[in-house]
């Protein structure tokens, strides 16, 4: 199993050679790329080369980059004007999706396999009109995004849009051949239901057509983004699901949430943090 990390973990942080080091040294072999301007500069070719040439010299993979979710050059993922596929108006779209474009086009100086994209933002409810845009948005996307190896994966999050059971009819629907899905095992704990059931019955709808997971805990009630073990998941019946999915060697990738304030651990520390729980989640795992 490689042992895959987003650097969301350090989302208001630039994401620099040394940054990247301890990453390394923390044991990870892979990263995504949390794709924030104040983090990651995606419309520089020269930033993108030297993350290429210290990921090169560090012998880290880079497994994928989470489409940006703010058009502005916030350095965190929570404030600045959403960028969402399913904006109604025309006009917003069209300058979403250059935006998002931008994030892709990075692969011609840094290569990646897939981006991340969410339907809408935390709160997005269905809505004809918002299917028919985020129809229009991903059509485009995808085939942009072929061009330079690229496969689009929108994983499913708390809001109704982002439900698996949505996400599929979506696919079902629109057939867009080329979309695949993230499963986010942190979002499905946070669906309706018994907690027993909230994880497989979120995977079976996407189970097939899954390429990637994200792995974070939480309590049941708010997207914490802890490590393995730190909330109320249960890790044995989550890996059985897991494991099911058709992909060899499904990508695995931790994605925890940034600590910040004064008394906020050290990069080293909260790395140390996270491989201890990712050991613990390696043996679960084998």
């Amino acid at each position: 199993m490689e042992r895959l990390l987003s650097t969301y973990l350090f989302v208001s942080r630039k994401l620099t050679r040394e940054l990247l080091g301890h990453i390394a040294g923390a044991g990870f072999s892979g990263i995504e790329i949390f794709c924030s301007r104040g983090h990651f500069d995606y419309t520089s070719k020269t930033e993108a080369r030297e993350v290429g040439a210290a990921l090169s010299d560090l012998r880290l993979t880079l497994t994928s980059l989470h489409a940006p979710t703010s058009r502005d050059l916030s350095a965190t993922r929570e404030s600045g004007q959403p960028l969402s596929i399913c904006e109604v108006e025309r006009v917003r779209r069209i300058e979403a999706m250059d935006e998002l474009k931008r994030a892709i086009d990075i692969a011609e100086d840094l290569p990646f396999p897939r981006m991340i994209f969410h339907m809408g933002g935390t709160r997005e409810t269905t809505d004809p009109r918002k299917r028919d845009a985020a129809f229009s948005s991903l059509e485009h996307l995808i085939l942009h995004a072929k061009h330079v190896g690229v496969t689009i994966c929108v994983e499913n999050t708390t809001s109704e849009m982002g439900s698996p059971e949505y996400l599929r009819a979506f696919y079902d629907e629109t057939r867009l051949t080329g979309l695949r899905f993230n499963f986010d095992v942190g979002h499905a704990f946070l669906s309706d239901g018994p907690e027993d059931e909230r994880i497989e019955r979120s995977f079976a709808p996407l189970r097939d057509l899954v390429v990637g997971a994200h792995v974070h805990d939480n309590h049941g009630e708010k997207d914490e983004h802890l490590p393995p073990y730190d909330g109320s998941i249960r890790w044995k019946d989550a890996t059985k699901i897991l494991k099911t999915a058709p992909v060899t060697d499904l990508p695995l990738l931790l994605e925890l949430k940034e600590k910040t304030g004064p008394d906020t651990a050290s990069a080293q520390e909260q790395l140390a943090a996270a491989a201890k729980a990712w050991d613990r989640f390696e043996e679960e795992w084998g």
